[in-house]
């Protein structure tokens, strides 16, 4: 029986911060910020497959912690997408990402 999937869309900020956590990793260690992107995936991948599975952070917005990096995924669940609002720096100011609510 094969899994169903909700798609993952990421809102603009939440891709660049993404992308530049990324480029971060791969500066300091060639082939790190592609471990970081695939950690990541992890983390879309079971979203996709099982929205409800993250602990509600606050409201209708979900926190997934990616393993091995301090990083949290948060997004919520809209009718047919996963909208991701944050890909988060654990240190960072969570009033940040709550903004984007």
């Amino acid at each position: 029986m094969a899994t169903v999937s909700t798609p993952v869309a990421f809102r603009a900020v939440a891709r660049t911060e993404f992308d530049e956590a990324g480029d971060w990793y791969e500066a300091r260690r060639p082939g790190s910020g592609a471990s970081f992107a695939a950690a990541v995936q992890v983390v879309l991948d079971r979203i996709a497959a099982q929205p409800d599975f993250y602990a509600v952070a606050e409201g209708d917005i979900r926190e997934a912690p990616v393993r091995g990096y301090p990083y949290c995924v948060y997004y919520r669940e809209e009718p047919g997408q996963i909208i991701v609002l944050a890909v988060f720096h654990t240190s960072r100011n969570p009033a940040i990402w709550r903004s984007r609510a």
